[in-house]
Order: structure tokens, then sequence, then C-alpha cells
């Protein structure tokens, strides 16, 4: 292992439409980190959507989460953890040489292209957002509680509402 490779990447990107710039749960800037709740600005990005919101039921969250295994398996990498939510995705891997992007970028074509193979709802439009997010793990203690919030955490947050 090189010593500037993390341990793993945290990995999250979201649903088209779901979590626009001014957001007020969070949204952040590039460069800049989180920013604090702007409702004027995210009516004006609401109003231009080109497309309706289409979150993920039951069954394509499944396919996103057996997709992403699968391109995990085939590439070699190390999948701690992955979890298809209706309006975003996170996933926990270890993928040596290469970078956050590239691994959240290949994820979420494969991702995409199953769900459109499958679904005529997402053909011809986008199924993400453009981008996501991607933070380096560096230590064992940050990949066990990464890991227990993308498993456990987040079906404990739906309980709660």
């Amino acid at each position: 292992m090189a010593t500037d490779d993390p341990i793993a990447y945290f990995i999250t990107w979201t649903v088209y439409g779901t979590y626009l710039q001014g957001d007020e749960r969070f949204w952040t800037r590039r460069r800049q980190g989180e920013q604090i709740p702007q409702p004027r600005l995210m009516q004006w990005h609401q109003k231009r959507l080109k497309h309706p919101i289409v979150c993920l039921d039951e069954a394509q969250r499944l396919t996103v989460n057996e997709v992403c295994g699968k391109h995990c398996e085939r590439r070699h990498w190390k999948l701690w953890a992955v979890n298809a939510r209706a309006n975003h995705v996170h996933v926990v891997v270890t993928s040596r040489g290469k970078s956050g992007k590239q691994v959240r970028d290949e994820l979420k074509a494969n991702a995409t292209r199953a769900l459109r193979e499958e679904w005529d709802v997402f053909r011809e439009r986008p199924v993400w957002t453009t981008g996501g997010d991607w933070k380096c793990i560096n230590s064992e203690d940050d990949l066990e509680t990464i890991c227990i919030y993308v498993k456990v955490a987040q079906d404990r947050m739906d309980r709660e509402k």
C-alpha cells in the first residue's frame, strides 16, 4: 500500500433534483465545503429542472446496491458498505491506485446503465445529480464509524420520520 493511499473512500451521490444548491438540509459549494441554506437559490434551481424528480423505489435501490457490489468485485476493490436510498447512494470502498472521483464516476455509470436497462423512467434523462462527494478515510476507527453510519444509521433515520 502506498503511504498516500487512503484506507478507503466514503462516496456519496444524489438522485437528480433531490439536493439542489441552497437546500435547507445541506449543500456544498465546490472547494468551499458546506454552506448555509439559501431558499431563494434552491427555488431558482428547482424552476430550472428539465425533468421530474424520480426517487428510487426498493427494487431500484436493490439494483444499485447489487451493481456496485459486482463492479467492485470485477475491479478487485474492497466494498465495505453500500446503501442506496430513495434520494442518494452511499458507498465505502477501498480501491488502490484510483481516485475517489474515478471510483465514484465508475459506480455511478454502472448504476445508471442498470437502471436504464430495467426501467423506462430513467431513459433519456439524468438519473443522478452531476458529480457527487467523496472523502478519504485514513483510520480504522473512521472506517468503522462510517460503515456503521452507512449500514445502520441510515435505516434508523427512516424509522424516526
